[in-house]
């Protein structure tokens, strides 16, 4: 049997998983010499590359003197929580990485605890210290408190730690011996990560994620735990439920570089992809034909926030999208439930309507935005947080929220978090900037980046993680000021936007197509008001003087998925279709919305 080593990469956002990986990869060779495969190379969808994150875990092996290692890169933003809490199953250590200036960050600790409860191994690497003022024997300290915080083993603590910069490809035992490659690091990976523990005994797989292909159809991956998996082989499939299902192997793979190789057998501790297998979800078993002995399914995490979802009902509904029908909508919201485990899906009374639950408004938008871009139109409400009752007390999710930002500007986010019934825990000076720690109730974050970013010029940086639930904190005023809306349908008319340029700010653009009941605009007082942008100046042929100034008017806000959702009140929806996103009234017209006042 070869050696075999099976690490997950966990971190905060943007501390360099992904690029690592993309050194690692070189350092072994996976490529040719002549070819320029770029850099974030697992990052492989639109989305993820637009954004610069990673959403969705990948597999990846590389093979470092006669030993197969297998990689998997994991997103590291809260909302994605779901994909990180899965594949660490198939790890039997981890590589925590943590940047040499900013140390342990709230995502640092979400992910450690999740590896140190399933009782992994990490090996610690201090990344950037490239950076000024970075201070990677403190952060070590650190990352030391952290994991002796979060209960780690006397086995756990005593964790190996290499020093170096991903971007600048070189990792060494000391960070202030720059080397010339990524092999300090591997070479701690091949004696610090113990190799799989194989129990004899009947084949167990636990799936822990699936792929889908249009020719082979669905494929389970996992860990082969123990036994021997064969192609043509009769299993059982263990479901979550209890129930058992009889199959049979068509094809298996194991992963080899960025692909996927055909084999005839997989050994215990190698992760592979079974093809051929019907019916399973994410946390089945696949298990021995005679005796099938299922393993402990996935944990996950309660979803924190839900939306509604409901079919695109507006005047310009099919015009750009080809999916506008509830029962296009329900087919590809219960596809994407199949491998996203963090997200529910909930009915309502009415049957072109839908509740989805996740983890926030990010792991929402990307589902919305990957929807948007297949060609759906569909329109979504506010988002809510799921409120519970905990000893017959009314409570709501509590989070804990991280603000970087400019030392001169930190007065302003207190006062921000504060109003949204935000406590403040720390504050410290790092460099010329400061970073600020508060609890705050998860409605409270729904909309405060677009605040903080324009009350910090773009400055502060924020991050937070889901804690528990604590008793509800009261109501949090939303936004103070009203919307303007569209009393006619028709072309927005530049003379008529200039003449109301006075009444607040515009969303739409000259000339673009409007209809009654769109929000096309932010009033500059607390009310709604409609108004009629469709207006031509009348035209009569006697010449005055002073009437024919220019048109001047200030460029429209233009809103990004996510500041959209935000922004909107409970009387509104954003309608999405693959060429825009428009905001609107639920009630279009304005006799409507006075009869049925929210």
């Amino acid at each position: 049997m070869e050696a075999i080593r099976n690490i997950a990469i966990i971190a905060h956002v943007d501390h360099g998983k992904t690029t690592l990986v993309d050194k690692i990869m070189y350092h072994c060779q996976l490529f040719r010499d002549n070819e320029n495969t770029g850099d974030l190379i697992l990052d492989n969808n639109d989305l993820e590359r637009e954004r610069g994150i990673t959403i969705t875990s990948k597999n990846v092996s590389v093979q470092y003197k006669g030993t197969k290692i297998n990689i998997i890169d994991t997103p590291g933003h809260a909302d994605f929580g779901g994909e990180v809490e899965r594949v660490l199953n198939m790890a039997d250590g981890v590589c925590l990485l943590v940047d040499a200036f900013e140390g342990p960050m709230p995502q640092t600790r979400f992910v450690l605890q999740k590896a140190i409860d399933l009782g992994l191994k990490p090996c610690v690497v201090i990344n950037k210290v490239d950076k000024e003022n970075c201070t990677p024997e403190e952060v070590h300290e650190k990352v030391f408190d952290l994991m002796f915080e979060l209960g780690a083993t006397e086995e756990q603590l005593d964790f190996p730690a290499v020093y170096g910069s991903a971007k600048n490809n070189w990792m060494s035992d000391h960070w202030e011996n720059v080397t010339d490659n990524v092999e300090a690091l591997l070479d701690m990976v091949l004696t610090h990560v113990p190799a799989p523990k194989v129990s004899e005994g009947t084949p167990q797989m636990l799936i822990t994620s699936l792929d889908f292909s249009a020719f082979t159809g669905r494929i389970a991956i996992g860990r082969l735990e123990r036994g021997v998996l064969k192609e043509g082989m009769a299993i059982s499939l263990a479901k979550r439920d209890g129930t058992v299902l009889k199959s049979r192997i068509k094809e298996l793979h194991t992963f080899e570089g960025l692909g996927r190789k055909k084999v005839q057998e997989v050994i215990a501790g190698d992760i592979c992809a079974v093809i051929g297998i019907e019916g399973f979800e994410i946390g089945d078993t696949i298990c021995d034909i005679d005796n099938p002995e299922a393993l402990k399914t996935i944990d996950i995490d309660e979803p924190t926030m839900s939306m509604l979802f409901t079919i695109n009902d507006s005047p310009f509904f099919g015009k750009d999208g080809k999916f506008v029908t509830s029962r296009h909508i329900r087919e590809r919201l219960t596809k994407e439930l199949e491998k996203n485990l963090a997200m529910k899906l909930g009915e309502t009374d009415s049957a072109d309507k839908f509740m989805v639950f996740g983890r926030g408004v990010l792991h929402l938008s990307v589902l919305i935005e990957t929807m948007r871009r297949e060609g759906y139109e569909l329109q979504i409400g506010q988002p809510q947080v799921i409120i519970k009752e905990i000893d017959g007390k009314k409570c709501e999710p509590i989070e804990e929220l991280t603000i970087d930002l400019p030392e001169t500007l930190s007065g302003r986010a207190v006062e921000f978090v504060t109003l949204r019934k935000g406590e403040m825990l720390s504050m410290e000076t790092k460099g010329e900037r400061m970073i600020v720690k508060f609890n705050i109730p998860s409605r409270g974050i729904i909309g405060l980046r677009n605040q903080l970013l324009t009350a910090t010029a773009g400055e502060a940086i924020m991050a937070h993680r889901f804690i528990g639930y604590e008793p509800y904190k009261g109501e949090i005023s939303g936004r103070n000021k009203g919307s303007l809306i569209s009393m006619e349908k028709g072309k927005a008319i530049p003379y008529s936007i200039d003449k109301l340029q006075d009444r607040g700010k515009f969303f739409v653009e000259p000339n673009a197509e409007i209809y009654e009941g769109q929000v096309i605009g932010e009033n500059s007082r607390g009310d709604d008001m409609c108004v009629n942008v469709t207006k031509e100046k009348k035209q009569s042929n006697v010449r005055s003087s002073g009437n024919d100034e220019k048109a001047r008017i200030i460029p429209p806000i233009i809103f990004s998925l996510e500041e959209a959702l935000e922004y909107i009140q409970k009387d509104e929806y954003v309608e999405v279709t693959p060429k825009n996103i428009r905001l609107r009234k639920i009630y279009l017209t304005e006799t409507d919305r006075k009869r049925f006042k929210f």
